[in-house]
C-alpha cells in the first residue's frame, strides 16, 4: 500500500490539484479537516461510486485521510480490493497534517463516539443491576448483553452499538449525513 507524510502531500497539493477524501464519521470531520478533504464515511464507502466520481481523473492519485491513518488504511484496502490500486494512504492523517500547521477547517466540536459507547454500555449495565435488585433477577440479562457485546466488538473490532450511536440525529451534520467540503 502506498503511503504519503502530511508535508509531501502538501507539497504535492501546492503543485498540482489533487483529490483527497477523509474517511471519518461526519461529526469528526465537521470538528476538523484538512482543507482540501471532503468526506466519505468508511461505514458507507464505495469505491466504484468514488471513483465514478471523480470526473475523469479516476487515473490520478485518491489520498485519503483519516484522524490518525488506521481507518484510512482499511479504506485503502477497500480500493484495492475493489481493483484501484492508485489509492494512497496518508500517514498520521488529520492530527499530524494539524500539528504540521497545514490548513484545515476547525467547525462543531463533537462528543466522541467511543464515549458514547462507554457511557451507554455504562448505563444499561448499571440498569441492568438496578433492576434486577430491585424489580426482577432476569433483568441482569440486559447487563450480560451489553457485556457479550463488548466482548464480540473487542474479538471482531465490529460495534453494533457503535454503529447505532453514529446514526443518532446527534451525530449528523445539517442537511443530511454528510460534511462534504
Amino acid at each position: 500500500m502506498q503511503t504519503i507524510d502530511v508535508k509531501q502531500l502538501a507539497a504535492e497539493q501546492s503543485r498540482n490539484e489533487i483529490d483527497v477524501i477523509d474517511v471519518r464519521m461526519p461529526t469528526e470531520f465537521r470538528e476538523i479537516h484538512a482543507e482540501c478533504a471532503h468526506n466519505v464515511p468508511l461505514d458507507s464507502l464505495d469505491p466504484n461510486a468514488v471513483m465514478a466520481s471523480r470526473n475523469g481523473s479516476a487515473d490520478q492519485p485518491l489520498y485519503v485521510i483519516c484522524r490518525s491513518g488506521n481507518r484510512s488504511e482499511q479504506a485503502c484496502k477497500k480500493f484495492m480490493d475493489a481493483g484501484f490500486k492508485n489509492v494512497v494512504n496518508v500517514e498520521g492523517g488529520t492530527t499530524a497534517w494539524d500539528k504540521a500547521g497545514l490548513p484545515v477547517v476547525r467547525g462543531k466540536k463533537a462528543f466522541p463516539l467511543m464515549q458514547q459507547v462507554q457511557l451507554t454500555a455504562g448505563f444499561l449495565t448499571l440498569l441492568g443491576v438496578v433492576l434486577a435488585y430491585f424489580v426482577h433477577p432476569y433483568f441482569a440479562g440486559l447487563s450480560a448483553f451489553v457485556g457479550a457485546g463488548l466482548m464480540f466488538a473487542g474479538a471482531t473490532g465490529a460495534c453494533p452499538m457503535a454503529s447505532g450511536l453514529a446514526k443518532m440525529p446527534w451525530n449528523q451534520c445539517d442537511g443530511g449525513g454528510s460534511c462534504s467540503a
